[in-house]
């Protein structure tokens, strides 16, 4: 090859490959820990808003059947049960089932101090509660989201970062 056709050939080094590859690794790095963060906040906010709308649902068909509806734990997705939150829940007037919802996804522990929160004819609640979701396994999370149902039978979520899942 003459000196001109050295100068118009075009591509890659070995030594801009390995830089770029470099470069590439470490950005990856850095991305990764921020996707899995994203993803267990999408999470937790997913459990907790479906536990919002349960009471929401539980509430309005409290005053539409002008009965007693309960939101419970059950794990058969039948009758109220007990156990903890994650293994699924279902709201249910007298003996039937109005909804039914799944267990938590796995790793998430979903907990309170009440297994059953009941809303009467009028759409108040009975019971006031908190249920916390938060992230198990494989390590506890920093992250939770704690659902409160006041005693009117209105439920908010709130964002806390104590990391008390165990």
């Amino acid at each position: 090859m003459n000196a001109k056709s050295r100068r118009t050939a075009r591509g890659f080094t070995l030594l801009e490959l390995m830089v770029t590859v470099a470069v590439l690794a470490i950005l990856i790095g850095i991305a990764v820990p921020s996707l899995s963060d994203a993803t267990l906040t999408g999470k937790l906010a997913a459990s907790a808003n479906d536990l919002v709308a349960g009471v929401a649902m539980g509430r309005s068909e409290a005053i539409k059947r002008n009965a007693v509806t309960s939101l419970c734990v059950s794990s058969d997705g039948t009758s109220c049960g007990s156990g903890g939150w994650e293994q699924g829940w279902i709201i249910i007037s007298g003996s039937t089932v109005i909804q039914k919802h799944s267990a938590a996804p796995t790793g998430f522990k979903v907990t309170s101090s009440v297994a059953k929160v009941d809303f009467q004819p009028t759409g108040v609640g009975n019971t006031q509660a908190t249920i916390t979701v938060c992230r198990s396994a494989p390590t506890a999370g920093y992250q939770e989201r704690v659902v409160n149902i006041s005693a009117t039978g209105r439920a908010y979520v709130s964002k806390t970062t104590t990391g008390t899942c165990s």
